[in-house]
C-alpha cells in the first residue's frame, strides 16, 4: 500500500477546520447534504477549500501537473487556433480557471509573435490565491503585456470574444448516484457517522437529476457514477452571455456511451494529493483536489440547446496536431539534446494515447464565427458524440 506524504501541522489545522465547517453544514441541513454540496465546500469554502486556501496546487511541487505546466508547446499550439478566431470577434479572450497563469503567458507570447494580440485578456477565477499568483507570474513573464490582462470573479453579462477553459469542467462539483444491489437508483450524499464524514444514499429530491439518472445509469446492481448539473449549467450560462465568438473547452472525459458503460461501475471520481491518486473523497478535505471526468455528450447537448453551433469534438492529440504542434517541435534542434529531449518528452505526453492524447478531449462551439476551425480541420469532427 502506498504511503501518502504527510501534511504539515498548519495544513492539517486547515483541513480539520473545514471538516468542522462541513459537519456543521450537514447538521444544519438535517443530517445530510448532496455530494455536490460536499464537493463544493471541499474545493471552494472561503479560506479553507482546496482552491480557496493558500496551498500550492499545480506543478511538480503541487498535487498535479496540467498541460500548460508541462510545456509551452500546448499554449503555443492553442494560440494558432485563437489567432484564427480573434479577428472575427471584438478581440477579447476570456479564460476561466487560469491556474498559475501559465497558459495565459504562453498564449499571449505566441499571439504577440503571430501579430494577433487580443485587445484584452480576461481571467475569471474563484481562487484568490491563484489570482494573486497569476498576477505575479504574468507580470514577471510579460511585463509589457500585463496591462492587457484583467481579472474578474464573475462572468460578464455579455461576451464578444473567445472563451477558453483547460481542465475547468472536471473541477466543478458533480452529483453522485448509486444503483444498489436491488437495482434501486438513489442520490448519493454525505453525512456524519461516528464523528467521520461518509456516504449516505437517499431518494431523489431533484426531478431533473432523477430523470437524467434513470436515462443514463445502466440497469445493473451496485453501479456508482457521476452526473454534472454544474457542467450543463455553466455551458448554458456561457451561451447566454456570448453575443459573438467561440467557446473552447479542453478536459479529460468521455462521450456518454463510454462514460456510462456497464463496465465503468465505480465511476470516475478521484482525489489528487501530492501527485498521488486517492480513492477516498473524504481524505484530508481542503488539502486534496477532487475531480470527475467530463460527460462530453452532455456538454455538447447543453451548448446546442442554448443555441450555439457545435463546431467540433476531437481528442487532444488530434486537435494539437491540427494546430501545428509537430511543426512547433521541429523548430528545436534535435542535436541539442539537453534542450530537445525535455521538450520532446513533454510533447509525447500531450499526444500519446497512453498519456493525455486520448483521454483529454477538445470541444468547440461558435456563434457568429466561421465553422472552419484549424483544430478540427482533419479527423472526424464528432467522432464519438
Amino acid at each position: 500500500m502506498t504511503t501518502l506524504p504527510a501534511a504539515s501541522p498548519e495544513a492539517l489545522a486547515v483541513s480539520q477546520a473545514l471538516c468542522g465547517r462541513i459537519s456543521q453544514t450537514i447538521a444544519e441541513a438535517g443530517g445530510w447534504i448532496p455530494f455536490s454540496h460536499y464537493m463544493e465546500l471541499a474545493l471552494y469554502a472561503p479560506g479553507m477549500g482546496y482552491y480557496a486556501a493558500g496551498s500550492r496546487k499545480l506543478g511538480e511541487d503541487g498535487d498535479f501537473v496540467t498541460a500548460p505546466e508541462l510545456t509551452p508547446l500546448f499554449g503555443r499550439a492553442l494560440a494558432r487556433q485563437l489567432a484564427e478566431l480573434l479577428p472575427q470577434t471584438a478581440g477579447v479572450v476570456y479564460e476561466f480557471g487560469a491556474g498559475t497563469g501559465k497558459l495565459a503567458i504562453d498564449l499571449l507570447a505566441e499571439l504577440e509573435a503571430l501579430g494577433r494580440l487580443p485587445r484584452k485578456y480576461v481571467i475569471l477565477d474563484l481562487s484568490p490565491d491563484l489570482m494573486e499568483r497569476q498576477r505575479e507570474n504574468i507580470g514577471a513573464a510579460l511585463p509589457h503585456l500585463a496591462d492587457r490582462v484583467e481579472w474578474a470573479s464573475r462572468m460578464p453579462d455579455a461576451m464578444d470574444g473567445i472563451v477558453i477553459g483547460n481542465e475547468l469542467l472536471d473541477a466543478m462539483p458533480c452529483e453522485m448516484v448509486f444503483r444498489d444491489e436491488d437495482r434501486a437508483l438513489r442520490r448519493r450524499g454525505v453525512t456524519v457517522r461516528d464523528g467521520a464524514l461518509c456516504y449516505e444514499d437517499r431518494d431523489f429530491d431533484d426531478a431533473e437529476l432523477a430523470g437524467l439518472a434513470a436515462r443514463l445509469v445502466p440497469d445493473i446492481p451496485r453501479y456508482e457514477t457521476e452526473i454534472s448539473l454544474a457542467n450543463r449549467g455553466f455551458i448554458a450560462s456561457v451561451a447566454g452571455a456570448l453575443t459573438r465568438g467561440a467557446v473552447l473547452m479542453i478536459d479529460y472525459g468521455h462521450a456518454a456511451s463510454e462514460y456510462y458503460h456497464p463496465e465503468r461501475s465505480m465511476g470516475t471520481l478521484l482525489g489528487h494529493y501530492r501527485h498521488h491518486t486517492v480513492q477516498d473523497p473524504f481524505y484530508l478535505p481542503g488539502l486534496m483536489d477532487l475531480t470527475c471526468h467530463v460527460d462530453f455528450s452532455a456538454v455538447a447537448q447543453s451548448g446546442i440547446d442554448a443555441g450555439l453551433d457545435l463546431i467540433g469534438y476531437a481528442n487532444q492529440a488530434q486537435f494539437l496536431l491540427n494546430c501545428g504542434l509537430v511543426e512547433l517541435l521541429q523548430a528545436f534542434d534535435p542535436n541539442d539534446v539537453k534542450t530537445y529531449l525535455p521538450v520532446a518528452k513533454a510533447a509525447q505526453r500531450l499526444l500519446s494515447p497512453q498519456e493525455m492524447g486520448e483521454t483529454f478531449k477538445a470541444i468547440g462551439f461558435g456563434r457568429g464565427v466561421s465553422i472552419d476551425w484549424l483544430g478540427f480541420a482533419r479527423g472526424d469532427r464528432c467522432y464519438t458524440l
